[in-house]
Protein backbone atom coordinates (compact mmCIF):
# COMPACT_ATOMS: atom_id res chain seq x y z
CA UNK A 1 0.00 0.00 0.00
CA UNK A 2 2.76 2.03 0.71
CA UNK A 3 4.12 2.42 -2.75
CA UNK A 4 0.32 3.13 -4.05
CA UNK A 5 1.53 6.73 -6.04
CA UNK A 6 4.65 5.10 -7.44
CA UNK A 7 3.07 1.83 -9.20
CA UNK A 8 0.33 3.95 -10.98
CA UNK A 9 2.27 7.00 -11.00
CA UNK A 10 2.98 6.09 -15.01
CA UNK A 11 -0.64 5.94 -15.71
CA UNK A 12 -1.76 9.04 -13.46
CA UNK A 13 0.68 11.22 -15.41
CA UNK A 14 -0.54 10.20 -18.71
CA UNK A 15 -4.23 11.20 -17.12
CA UNK A 16 -3.02 13.71 -15.75
CA UNK A 17 -1.61 15.27 -18.98
CA UNK A 18 -5.03 14.45 -20.72
CA UNK A 19 -7.06 15.93 -17.97
CA UNK A 20 -4.55 19.18 -18.33
CA UNK A 21 -4.68 19.38 -21.76
CA UNK A 22 -8.72 19.04 -21.69
CA UNK A 23 -9.10 22.20 -19.14
CA UNK A 24 -6.42 24.32 -21.40
CA UNK A 25 -8.43 23.53 -24.17
CA UNK A 26 -11.80 24.59 -22.22
CA UNK A 27 -10.23 27.28 -21.02
CA UNK A 28 -9.39 28.47 -24.01
CA UNK A 29 -12.06 27.85 -26.10
CA UNK A 30 -14.24 29.94 -23.40
CA UNK A 31 -11.22 32.60 -24.23
CA UNK A 32 -11.90 32.37 -27.61
CA UNK A 33 -15.59 33.27 -27.03
CA UNK A 34 -15.34 36.30 -24.91
CA UNK A 35 -12.53 37.90 -27.04
CA UNK A 36 -9.99 37.62 -24.04
CA UNK A 37 -6.83 36.12 -22.27
CA UNK A 38 -7.44 35.20 -18.34
CA UNK A 39 -6.23 38.52 -17.93
CA UNK A 40 -6.48 41.15 -20.01
CA UNK A 41 -6.60 45.26 -20.76
CA UNK A 42 -10.43 46.21 -21.72
CA UNK A 43 -12.33 49.08 -21.81
CA UNK A 44 -14.74 50.59 -19.23
CA UNK A 45 -18.23 50.21 -19.01
CA UNK A 46 -18.66 52.19 -22.30
CA UNK A 47 -17.24 49.49 -24.02
CA UNK A 48 -19.18 47.84 -27.19
CA UNK A 49 -18.63 44.35 -24.96
CA UNK A 50 -20.72 45.37 -22.06
CA UNK A 51 -23.37 43.99 -24.91
CA UNK A 52 -21.96 40.43 -24.14
CA UNK A 53 -23.64 37.91 -23.06
CA UNK A 54 -22.52 36.09 -19.52
CA UNK A 55 -22.55 32.84 -21.90
CA UNK A 56 -20.30 34.90 -24.39
CA UNK A 57 -18.01 34.79 -20.93
CA UNK A 58 -18.79 31.27 -19.68
CA UNK A 59 -18.36 28.43 -21.81
CA UNK A 60 -20.25 27.17 -24.40
CA UNK A 61 -24.59 26.73 -23.06
CA UNK A 62 -24.85 23.89 -24.58
CA UNK A 63 -21.95 22.25 -22.50
CA UNK A 64 -22.82 23.72 -19.12
CA UNK A 65 -25.40 21.69 -16.66
CA UNK A 66 -28.73 23.03 -15.69
CA UNK A 67 -27.76 23.29 -12.36
CA UNK A 68 -25.20 25.90 -13.10
CA UNK A 69 -28.14 27.99 -14.53
CA UNK A 70 -30.01 27.89 -11.35
CA UNK A 71 -26.87 29.46 -9.85
CA UNK A 72 -26.32 32.06 -12.23
CA UNK A 73 -29.75 32.99 -12.38
CA UNK A 74 -29.66 33.92 -8.87
CA UNK A 75 -27.44 36.49 -9.13
CA UNK A 76 -29.34 39.56 -10.31
CA UNK A 77 -31.82 38.34 -7.22
CA UNK A 78 -28.89 39.63 -4.92
CA UNK A 79 -26.93 41.53 -6.80
CA UNK A 80 -29.83 43.78 -7.40
CA UNK A 81 -28.21 46.72 -9.51
CA UNK A 82 -24.82 45.96 -9.53
CA UNK A 83 -25.96 42.54 -11.86
CA UNK A 84 -24.01 42.50 -15.46
CA UNK A 85 -25.75 40.36 -17.56
CA UNK A 86 -22.38 40.22 -19.67
CA UNK A 87 -20.33 38.89 -16.66
CA UNK A 88 -17.60 42.04 -16.41
CA UNK A 89 -17.57 43.84 -12.97
CA UNK A 90 -16.04 46.62 -11.47
CA UNK A 91 -12.97 46.80 -9.32
CA UNK A 92 -14.75 48.91 -6.89
CA UNK A 93 -17.97 49.16 -5.19
CA UNK A 94 -17.80 51.83 -2.46
CA UNK A 95 -21.00 52.30 -0.84
CA UNK A 96 -23.62 52.60 -3.41
CA UNK A 97 -21.01 53.78 -6.12
CA UNK A 98 -19.21 51.73 -9.01
CA UNK A 99 -15.79 52.14 -9.70
CA UNK A 100 -14.68 50.37 -13.34
CA UNK A 101 -10.58 49.28 -13.94
CA UNK A 102 -8.70 48.78 -17.15
CA UNK A 103 -7.74 45.04 -15.80
CA UNK A 104 -10.06 42.34 -15.36
CA UNK A 105 -9.34 38.64 -13.91
CA UNK A 106 -11.20 35.60 -14.91
CA UNK A 107 -12.76 33.62 -12.06
CA UNK A 108 -13.06 29.96 -13.01
CA UNK A 109 -15.71 27.43 -11.25
CA UNK A 110 -13.83 24.48 -9.45
CA UNK A 111 -17.08 22.75 -10.68
CA UNK A 112 -16.37 22.31 -14.21
CA UNK A 113 -13.77 25.24 -14.84
CA UNK A 114 -15.92 27.44 -16.89
CA UNK A 115 -15.39 31.42 -16.82
CA UNK A 116 -18.16 32.51 -14.92
CA UNK A 117 -17.24 36.30 -14.39
CA UNK A 118 -14.62 39.07 -15.33
CA UNK A 119 -13.56 40.84 -11.90
CA UNK A 120 -12.33 44.25 -11.99
CA UNK A 121 -9.19 44.70 -10.25
CA UNK A 122 -8.68 47.72 -7.95
CA UNK A 123 -5.39 50.39 -8.54
CA UNK A 124 -3.64 52.39 -6.28
CA UNK A 125 -5.71 55.46 -5.97
CA UNK A 126 -8.89 53.33 -5.82
CA UNK A 127 -7.65 51.57 -2.92
CA UNK A 128 -6.68 55.28 -1.15
CA UNK A 129 -9.85 56.43 -1.69
CA UNK A 130 -11.87 53.86 -0.32
CA UNK A 131 -9.95 54.17 2.90
CA UNK A 132 -10.86 57.76 3.06
CA UNK A 133 -14.14 57.81 2.26
CA UNK A 134 -14.54 54.66 4.52
CA UNK A 135 -13.26 57.04 7.31
CA UNK A 136 -15.65 59.93 7.05
CA UNK A 137 -18.41 57.70 6.97
CA UNK A 138 -17.33 56.45 9.94
CA UNK A 139 -16.69 60.04 11.96
CA UNK A 140 -20.95 60.04 11.17
CA UNK A 141 -21.54 56.21 12.04
CA UNK A 142 -19.81 56.37 15.55
CA UNK A 143 -22.24 59.10 16.50
CA UNK A 144 -25.25 56.81 15.98
CA UNK A 145 -26.46 55.17 18.82
CA UNK A 146 -25.39 51.45 19.71
CA UNK A 147 -29.08 50.25 19.50
CA UNK A 148 -29.70 52.11 16.29
CA UNK A 149 -26.78 50.49 14.41
CA UNK A 150 -28.22 47.26 15.83
CA UNK A 151 -31.75 48.21 13.92
CA UNK A 152 -29.87 48.38 10.89
CA UNK A 153 -27.85 44.98 11.58
CA UNK A 154 -31.26 43.40 12.56
CA UNK A 155 -33.06 44.60 9.20
CA UNK A 156 -30.20 43.28 7.01
CA UNK A 157 -30.06 39.63 8.48
CA UNK A 158 -33.85 39.74 7.50
CA UNK A 159 -33.06 40.42 4.03
CA UNK A 160 -30.88 37.75 3.86
CA UNK A 161 -33.23 35.07 5.14
CA UNK A 162 -35.37 36.55 2.48
CA UNK A 163 -32.07 35.47 -0.20
CA UNK A 164 -30.92 32.36 1.74
CA UNK A 165 -31.22 29.78 -1.15
CA UNK A 166 -29.99 32.29 -3.83
CA UNK A 167 -26.77 33.18 -1.48
CA UNK A 168 -25.70 29.40 -1.43
CA UNK A 169 -26.45 28.66 -4.92
CA UNK A 170 -23.60 31.77 -5.37
CA UNK A 171 -21.16 29.84 -3.14
CA UNK A 172 -21.55 26.58 -4.13
CA UNK A 173 -20.81 27.97 -7.91
CA UNK A 174 -17.32 29.98 -6.66
CA UNK A 175 -16.16 27.74 -4.27
CA UNK A 176 -17.48 24.14 -4.96
CA UNK A 177 -19.35 23.48 -1.54
CA UNK A 178 -22.03 21.09 -1.23
CA UNK A 179 -25.11 23.14 -1.10
CA UNK A 180 -26.00 21.85 2.00
CA UNK A 181 -22.65 23.18 3.24
CA UNK A 182 -23.22 26.50 1.24
CA UNK A 183 -27.14 26.90 2.95
CA UNK A 184 -25.51 26.55 6.81
CA UNK A 185 -22.82 29.13 5.74
CA UNK A 186 -25.26 31.60 4.87
CA UNK A 187 -27.98 30.38 7.72
CA UNK A 188 -24.38 31.68 10.12
CA UNK A 189 -24.18 34.55 8.52
CA UNK A 190 -27.67 35.77 9.56
CA UNK A 191 -27.02 34.18 13.38
CA UNK A 192 -24.22 35.90 13.59
CA UNK A 193 -26.33 39.20 12.74
CA UNK A 194 -29.07 37.76 15.17
CA UNK A 195 -26.19 37.79 17.76
CA UNK A 196 -24.59 41.63 17.13
CA UNK A 197 -28.31 42.83 17.24
CA UNK A 198 -29.00 41.97 21.04
CA UNK A 199 -24.88 42.76 21.77
CA UNK A 200 -26.19 46.20 20.33
CA UNK A 201 -27.47 46.93 23.76
CA UNK A 202 -24.84 45.47 25.81
CA UNK A 203 -21.39 46.80 24.79
CA UNK A 204 -20.95 47.66 28.70
CA UNK A 205 -17.56 48.94 30.26
CA UNK A 206 -17.23 48.87 34.17
CA UNK A 207 -17.39 50.84 37.21
CA UNK A 208 -14.42 50.74 39.45
CA UNK A 209 -13.90 51.09 43.16
CA UNK A 210 -11.49 54.15 43.46
CA UNK A 211 -8.99 54.54 46.50
CA UNK A 212 -9.47 58.08 46.14
CA UNK A 213 -12.50 59.12 48.61
CA UNK A 214 -15.28 61.42 46.00
CA UNK A 215 -14.40 60.16 43.06
CA UNK A 216 -15.22 57.53 40.56
CA UNK A 217 -13.20 55.28 37.92
CA UNK A 218 -15.26 53.35 34.90
CA UNK A 219 -14.40 52.15 31.77
CA UNK A 220 -15.87 52.94 28.20
CA UNK A 221 -15.89 51.33 24.81
CA UNK A 222 -15.73 53.40 22.02
CA UNK A 223 -15.75 52.91 17.99
CA UNK A 224 -12.26 52.16 16.68
CA UNK A 225 -12.59 53.13 13.06
CA UNK A 226 -12.92 51.72 9.53
CA UNK A 227 -12.22 48.23 9.36
CA UNK A 228 -10.62 46.30 7.01
CA UNK A 229 -11.91 42.50 6.30
CA UNK A 230 -9.75 40.23 4.59
CA UNK A 231 -11.46 36.84 3.65
CA UNK A 232 -10.29 33.28 1.97
CA UNK A 233 -12.40 31.79 -0.81
CA UNK A 234 -13.23 28.76 1.34
CA UNK A 235 -16.22 30.41 3.86
CA UNK A 236 -16.66 33.81 1.37
CA UNK A 237 -19.84 35.35 3.13
CA UNK A 238 -19.41 33.65 7.14
CA UNK A 239 -16.05 35.08 8.35
CA UNK A 240 -16.92 38.33 6.84
CA UNK A 241 -20.10 38.35 8.55
CA UNK A 242 -18.59 37.33 11.59
CA UNK A 243 -16.28 40.60 11.67
CA UNK A 244 -19.47 42.99 10.10
CA UNK A 245 -21.96 42.09 12.45
CA UNK A 246 -20.12 43.07 15.21
CA UNK A 247 -17.89 45.91 13.54
CA UNK A 248 -21.12 47.63 12.49
CA UNK A 249 -23.09 47.64 15.83
CA UNK A 250 -19.93 48.45 17.32
CA UNK A 251 -19.88 52.25 15.45
CA UNK A 252 -17.45 51.09 12.45
CA UNK A 253 -17.44 50.88 8.93
CA UNK A 254 -16.32 48.19 6.43
CA UNK A 255 -14.01 47.66 3.69
CA UNK A 256 -13.67 43.82 2.21
CA UNK A 257 -11.46 42.39 0.38
CA UNK A 258 -12.33 39.13 -0.78
CA UNK A 259 -10.73 36.22 -2.50
CA UNK A 260 -10.35 36.24 -6.03
CA UNK A 261 -12.45 33.13 -6.11
CA UNK A 262 -15.11 34.56 -4.33
CA UNK A 263 -16.25 38.30 -5.85
CA UNK A 264 -19.68 37.29 -6.64
CA UNK A 265 -20.62 36.39 -2.86
CA UNK A 266 -19.11 39.24 -1.32
CA UNK A 267 -20.71 41.31 -4.21
CA UNK A 268 -24.11 40.42 -3.40
CA UNK A 269 -23.48 40.65 0.54
CA UNK A 270 -22.92 44.27 0.08
CA UNK A 271 -25.29 44.88 -2.02
CA UNK A 272 -27.82 43.82 0.15
CA UNK A 273 -26.20 45.47 3.19
CA UNK A 274 -26.07 48.81 0.86
CA UNK A 275 -30.02 48.23 0.24
CA UNK A 276 -30.55 48.21 3.97
CA UNK A 277 -27.59 51.28 5.02
CA UNK A 278 -29.92 53.39 1.64
CA UNK A 279 -33.13 53.08 3.11
CA UNK A 280 -32.28 53.38 6.79
CA UNK A 281 -30.41 56.67 5.64
CA UNK A 282 -26.63 55.09 6.78
CA UNK A 283 -23.70 56.96 5.97
CA UNK A 284 -23.06 56.44 2.13
CA UNK A 285 -19.61 54.74 2.62
CA UNK A 286 -20.78 52.37 5.61
CA UNK A 287 -19.37 49.43 3.23
CA UNK A 288 -17.25 48.66 0.37
CA UNK A 289 -16.31 46.05 -1.56
CA UNK A 290 -12.94 46.22 -3.66
CA UNK A 291 -11.36 43.78 -6.16
CA UNK A 292 -7.70 42.21 -6.94
CA UNK A 293 -5.04 40.50 -6.38
CA UNK A 294 -1.58 40.31 -3.47
CA UNK A 295 -0.70 44.03 -4.17
CA UNK A 296 -3.81 45.40 -3.63
CA UNK A 297 -3.86 43.71 -0.34
CA UNK A 298 -0.44 45.08 1.02
CA UNK A 299 -1.44 48.59 -0.02
CA UNK A 300 -4.71 48.45 1.81
CA UNK A 301 -3.13 46.64 4.84
CA UNK A 302 -0.23 49.41 4.76
CA UNK A 303 -3.06 52.24 5.14
CA UNK A 304 -2.93 53.91 8.65
CA UNK A 305 -6.98 54.66 8.03
CA UNK A 306 -7.83 50.97 8.98
CA UNK A 307 -6.47 50.60 12.96
CA UNK A 308 -7.92 47.06 12.86
CA UNK A 309 -7.39 44.62 9.75
CA UNK A 310 -9.08 41.21 9.85
CA UNK A 311 -7.54 38.85 8.13
CA UNK A 312 -8.20 35.21 7.42
CA UNK A 313 -5.72 32.66 5.34
CA UNK A 314 -2.69 30.38 5.37
CA UNK A 315 0.03 31.61 8.73
CA UNK A 316 2.46 32.53 6.05
CA UNK A 317 -0.21 35.38 4.86
CA UNK A 318 -1.01 36.14 8.39
CA UNK A 319 2.58 36.58 9.00
CA UNK A 320 2.87 39.12 6.50
CA UNK A 321 -0.21 40.99 7.61
CA UNK A 322 0.60 41.07 11.03
CA UNK A 323 4.03 42.15 10.29
CA UNK A 324 2.78 45.12 7.96
CA UNK A 325 0.59 46.74 10.46
CA UNK A 326 2.51 46.08 13.29
CA UNK A 327 4.94 48.14 11.56
CA UNK A 328 2.22 50.96 11.50
CA UNK A 329 1.43 50.33 15.00
CA UNK A 330 -2.23 49.12 13.54
CA UNK A 331 -4.21 45.95 15.41
CA UNK A 332 -4.36 42.75 13.65
CA UNK A 333 -6.94 39.93 13.93
CA UNK A 334 -5.70 36.78 12.47
CA UNK A 335 -7.66 33.74 11.85
CA UNK A 336 -5.33 31.23 10.50
CA UNK A 337 -4.73 28.04 9.36
CA UNK A 338 -5.16 24.69 11.54
CA UNK A 339 -3.61 21.52 11.93
CA UNK A 340 -6.04 19.83 13.62
CA UNK A 341 -6.18 16.92 15.77
CA UNK A 342 -8.94 14.53 16.76
CA UNK A 343 -8.08 11.37 19.52
CA UNK A 344 -10.04 8.26 19.79
CA UNK A 345 -10.14 6.79 23.18
CA UNK A 346 -10.40 2.93 23.53
CA UNK A 347 -13.38 4.17 25.56
CA UNK A 348 -14.98 5.78 22.97
CA UNK A 349 -18.26 5.33 21.45
CA UNK A 350 -16.79 4.36 17.97
CA UNK A 351 -20.01 4.82 16.06
CA UNK A 352 -20.23 8.43 17.28
CA UNK A 353 -16.47 8.87 16.58
CA UNK A 354 -16.93 7.85 12.95
CA UNK A 355 -19.86 10.30 12.16
CA UNK A 356 -18.06 12.84 13.74
CA UNK A 357 -14.48 12.24 11.84
CA UNK A 358 -16.18 11.87 8.60
CA UNK A 359 -17.94 15.73 8.32
CA UNK A 360 -14.89 16.44 10.08
CA UNK A 361 -12.25 15.39 7.60
CA UNK A 362 -14.24 15.21 4.26
CA UNK A 363 -16.64 18.62 4.52
CA UNK A 364 -15.77 21.21 2.43
CA UNK A 365 -13.75 18.67 0.69
CA UNK A 366 -11.01 18.77 3.28
CA UNK A 367 -11.30 23.15 2.99
CA UNK A 368 -11.78 24.04 6.53
CA UNK A 369 -9.18 25.58 8.58
CA UNK A 370 -10.83 23.50 10.87
CA UNK A 371 -11.01 20.17 8.43
CA UNK A 372 -9.69 16.95 10.93
CA UNK A 373 -6.35 16.56 9.48
CA UNK A 374 -4.81 14.32 12.31
CA UNK A 375 -6.75 10.90 13.92
CA UNK A 376 -4.79 9.75 16.96
CA UNK A 377 -6.04 6.32 17.73
CA UNK A 378 -5.92 4.24 20.67
CA UNK A 379 -3.90 1.22 19.05
CA UNK A 380 -6.43 -1.48 21.04
CA UNK A 381 -9.30 -0.33 18.60
CA UNK A 382 -7.28 0.60 15.30
CA UNK A 383 -8.05 -2.34 13.05
CA UNK A 384 -11.43 -1.45 14.14
CA UNK A 385 -11.59 2.36 13.42
CA UNK A 386 -9.36 2.11 10.09
CA UNK A 387 -11.87 -0.69 8.61
CA UNK A 388 -15.43 1.43 9.18
CA UNK A 389 -13.14 4.63 7.77
CA UNK A 390 -11.92 2.71 4.90
CA UNK A 391 -15.98 2.14 4.48
CA UNK A 392 -16.91 5.40 4.16
CA UNK A 393 -13.93 6.97 2.15
CA UNK A 394 -14.29 4.45 -0.72
CA UNK A 395 -18.27 5.15 -0.67
CA UNK A 396 -18.54 8.99 0.31
CA UNK A 397 -20.64 10.02 -3.29
CA UNK A 398 -18.36 12.72 -5.08
CA UNK A 399 -19.21 15.28 -7.60
CA UNK A 400 -21.65 18.07 -8.58
CA UNK A 401 -22.26 20.10 -5.37
CA UNK A 402 -25.29 21.29 -6.56
CA UNK A 403 -26.34 17.75 -6.51
CA UNK A 404 -27.75 17.18 -2.78
CA UNK A 405 -26.76 13.47 -2.46
CA UNK A 406 -22.93 14.24 -3.13
CA UNK A 407 -21.06 14.78 -0.06
CA UNK A 408 -18.36 15.98 -1.44
CA UNK A 409 -18.08 18.65 -4.17
CA UNK A 410 -14.06 20.05 -5.81
CA UNK A 411 -10.90 21.25 -4.48
CA UNK A 412 -11.07 24.97 -5.24
CA UNK A 413 -8.59 24.82 -8.13
CA UNK A 414 -5.45 22.58 -9.69
CA UNK A 415 -2.98 23.65 -7.44
CA UNK A 416 -4.73 22.25 -4.68
CA UNK A 417 -4.74 18.83 -6.57
CA UNK A 418 -1.05 18.81 -7.24
CA UNK A 419 -0.13 20.19 -3.58
CA UNK A 420 -2.34 16.86 -2.68
CA UNK A 421 -0.89 14.76 -4.60
CA UNK A 422 2.81 16.30 -3.91
CA UNK A 423 1.43 15.79 0.30
CA UNK A 424 0.58 12.47 -0.20
CA UNK A 425 4.04 11.17 -2.22
CA UNK A 426 6.04 12.85 0.58
CA UNK A 427 4.37 10.93 3.48
CA UNK A 428 4.75 7.99 1.32
CA UNK A 429 8.36 8.83 1.20
CA UNK A 430 8.20 9.58 4.59
CA UNK A 431 7.48 6.10 5.40
CA UNK A 432 3.37 6.54 5.00
CA UNK A 433 0.99 4.02 3.96
CA UNK A 434 -1.12 5.30 1.84
CA UNK A 435 -4.85 3.00 2.47
CA UNK A 436 -7.14 4.21 -0.22
CA UNK A 437 -7.99 7.81 -2.17
CA UNK A 438 -5.79 10.25 -3.16
CA UNK A 439 -6.62 10.30 -7.22
CA UNK A 440 -8.05 12.65 -9.53
CA UNK A 441 -11.98 11.40 -9.77
CA UNK A 442 -11.47 11.75 -13.69
CA UNK A 443 -8.73 9.52 -13.69
CA UNK A 444 -10.90 6.25 -11.77
CA UNK A 445 -14.11 6.64 -13.52
CA UNK A 446 -15.15 4.67 -15.93
CA UNK A 447 -17.17 7.24 -18.27
CA UNK A 448 -15.86 10.45 -16.21
CA UNK A 449 -18.64 13.37 -17.35
CA UNK A 450 -17.26 16.47 -19.19
CA UNK A 451 -18.26 18.28 -15.47
CA UNK A 452 -15.63 15.57 -13.81
CA UNK A 453 -12.92 15.90 -16.22
CA UNK A 454 -13.17 19.93 -16.08
CA UNK A 455 -13.52 20.31 -12.60
CA UNK A 456 -10.96 19.47 -9.41
CA UNK A 457 -12.15 16.29 -7.99
CA UNK A 458 -10.35 14.18 -6.06
CA UNK A 459 -11.02 11.04 -4.07
CA UNK A 460 -10.82 11.43 0.17
CA UNK A 461 -6.92 10.03 1.33
CA UNK A 462 -6.00 8.14 4.24
CA UNK A 463 -2.52 7.54 5.24
CA UNK A 464 -1.04 5.74 8.62
CA UNK A 465 2.19 7.74 9.19
CA UNK A 466 3.89 8.32 12.04
CA UNK A 467 2.45 11.45 13.89
CA UNK A 468 6.34 13.54 14.13
CA UNK A 469 6.73 13.11 10.11
CA UNK A 470 7.99 16.23 8.04
CA UNK A 471 4.75 16.26 5.97
CA UNK A 472 2.08 15.84 9.04
CA UNK A 473 3.60 18.92 10.55
CA UNK A 474 2.08 21.28 7.86
CA UNK A 475 -1.42 21.99 6.70
CA UNK A 476 -2.48 20.98 3.21
CA UNK A 477 -6.01 22.37 2.53
CA UNK A 478 -7.46 18.69 1.16
CA UNK A 479 -8.89 15.75 1.94
CA UNK A 480 -6.12 13.76 3.92
CA UNK A 481 -6.50 12.26 7.37
CA UNK A 482 -3.38 11.36 8.84
CA UNK A 483 -3.45 8.28 10.81
CA UNK A 484 -1.45 7.52 14.03
CA UNK A 485 -1.51 5.38 17.23
CA UNK A 486 -0.95 5.68 20.81
CA UNK A 487 -0.81 3.67 24.21
CA UNK A 488 -0.65 6.16 26.98
CA UNK A 489 -3.07 9.76 26.77
CA UNK A 490 -0.04 11.95 27.98
CA UNK A 491 1.36 10.64 24.50
CA UNK A 492 -2.01 11.53 22.49
CA UNK A 493 -2.17 14.93 23.97
CA UNK A 494 1.80 15.77 23.48
CA UNK A 495 1.14 14.89 19.47
CA UNK A 496 -1.92 16.86 19.70
CA UNK A 497 0.06 19.70 20.44
CA UNK A 498 3.13 19.06 18.63
CA UNK A 499 2.33 21.21 15.50
CA UNK A 500 2.88 24.79 15.24
CA UNK A 501 -1.08 25.34 14.73
CA UNK A 502 -3.58 25.36 17.37
CA UNK A 503 -6.59 25.71 16.08
CA UNK A 504 -9.20 23.29 16.81
CA UNK A 505 -8.84 19.66 18.43
CA UNK A 506 -11.43 17.04 20.30
CA UNK A 507 -11.37 13.80 22.14
CA UNK A 508 -13.79 10.82 21.68
CA UNK A 509 -13.83 8.91 24.93
CA UNK A 510 -16.74 7.99 27.66
CA UNK A 511 -14.26 8.55 30.74
CA UNK A 512 -14.40 11.84 32.46
CA UNK A 513 -11.15 11.39 33.38
CA UNK A 514 -10.07 11.47 29.98
CA UNK A 515 -12.16 14.34 28.81
CA UNK A 516 -11.04 16.87 32.12
CA UNK A 517 -7.77 16.08 31.63
CA UNK A 518 -7.75 17.20 27.34
CA UNK A 519 -9.64 20.11 28.39
CA UNK A 520 -7.81 21.36 31.44
CA UNK A 521 -4.13 23.37 31.49
CA UNK A 522 -2.12 20.14 30.26
CA UNK A 523 -4.16 19.43 27.81
CA UNK A 524 -5.11 20.67 24.20
CA UNK A 525 -3.11 24.03 23.68
CA UNK A 526 -5.73 24.89 20.86
CA UNK A 527 -8.35 27.49 21.12
CA UNK A 528 -11.06 25.09 20.42
CA UNK A 529 -11.31 21.92 22.28
CA UNK A 530 -14.08 19.71 22.09
CA UNK A 531 -15.33 16.21 23.60
CA UNK A 532 -16.99 14.01 22.16
CA UNK A 533 -17.73 16.21 18.92
CA UNK A 534 -15.84 17.27 15.42
CA UNK A 535 -13.12 19.41 15.53
CA UNK A 536 -15.50 21.99 12.68
CA UNK A 537 -19.00 23.37 12.89
CA UNK A 538 -18.82 25.71 15.12
CA UNK A 539 -21.34 27.75 16.76
CA UNK A 540 -21.62 31.47 16.39
CA UNK A 541 -21.71 32.03 20.37
CA UNK A 542 -18.51 31.13 20.99
CA UNK A 543 -15.30 32.97 19.87
CA UNK A 544 -13.95 31.67 17.43
CA UNK A 545 -10.15 31.14 16.71
CA UNK A 546 -6.75 29.14 17.62
CA UNK A 547 -3.06 30.29 19.46
CA UNK A 548 0.17 29.52 18.19
CA UNK A 549 0.65 30.05 14.25
CA UNK A 550 -2.93 30.11 13.62
CA UNK A 551 -2.54 34.28 15.09
CA UNK A 552 -4.61 34.35 18.30
CA UNK A 553 -7.44 35.75 17.04
CA UNK A 554 -10.85 35.77 18.12
CA UNK A 555 -14.06 36.69 16.24
CA UNK A 556 -18.05 35.93 16.07
CA UNK A 557 -19.23 34.80 19.52
CA UNK A 558 -18.47 35.59 23.39
CA UNK A 559 -16.65 39.27 24.41
CA UNK A 560 -14.93 39.40 20.41
CA UNK A 561 -16.66 42.38 20.11
CA UNK A 562 -14.02 44.19 21.95
CA UNK A 563 -11.78 43.96 19.30
CA UNK A 564 -13.94 46.12 17.04
CA UNK A 565 -13.58 49.24 20.20
CA UNK A 566 -11.12 51.25 21.92
CA UNK A 567 -11.01 50.91 25.85
CA UNK A 568 -11.11 54.60 27.78
CA UNK A 569 -10.52 54.14 31.16
CA UNK A 570 -12.18 57.58 33.17
CA UNK A 571 -11.64 58.88 36.34
CA UNK A 572 -14.39 61.23 37.58
CA UNK A 573 -13.67 63.49 40.85
CA UNK A 574 -16.62 65.08 42.16
CA UNK A 575 -15.46 66.53 45.40
CA UNK A 576 -13.29 69.75 45.98
CA UNK A 577 -10.16 67.96 47.20
CA UNK A 578 -7.40 66.68 44.90
CA UNK A 579 -5.99 63.72 46.29
CA UNK A 580 -3.13 61.71 44.46
CA UNK A 581 -3.29 58.10 43.92
CA UNK A 582 -0.69 56.05 45.55
CA UNK A 583 -0.51 58.54 48.73
CA UNK A 584 1.62 60.93 46.80
CA UNK A 585 1.98 64.56 47.99
CA UNK A 586 2.71 67.60 45.95
CA UNK A 587 2.18 70.35 47.85
CA UNK A 588 2.47 74.07 46.46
Amino acid sequence: MANKIDKTSTTKNANKQARTSARMHHHTNKHDEAGRPAKAKIQNSQSSSRSRSLSSVSSNTKKRTPKHWIAERSLPDVLGKHYRSDGYYASLYMGDQTFESDLHLSVHSPIDGHVFCQMGEANADQARMVAELAHESFLQWRTVPAPKRGELVRVYGERLRQHKRALAEVITLECGKPIQESLGEVQELIDVCDFAVGLSRQLHGLTIASERPEHRMMEQWHPLGPVLVITAFNFPMAVWGWNAALALVCGNTLVWKPSEQCPLSALACHSLLMQVAVEQGAPPYLSSVIFGEKSLSEQLVDNPRFPLVSATGSCAMGRAVGARVASRMGRSLLELGGNNAMIISDKADLDLALRAIAFAALGTSGQRCTTLRRLIVHEDVLPDVMHKLQTVYDSVAIGNPFDEKNLMGPLVNEAAMEQMESALLAAQQQGGVLICGGEPLADISEKPSALIRKGYYMTPALVVIDGRAPVVQSETFAPILYVHTYQFLEDAIALNNSVAQGLSSAIFTESIHEAELFLSAVGSDCGIANVNIGTSGAEIGGAFGGEKDTGGGRESGSDAWKNYMRRTTNTINYGKQLPLAQGIRFDL
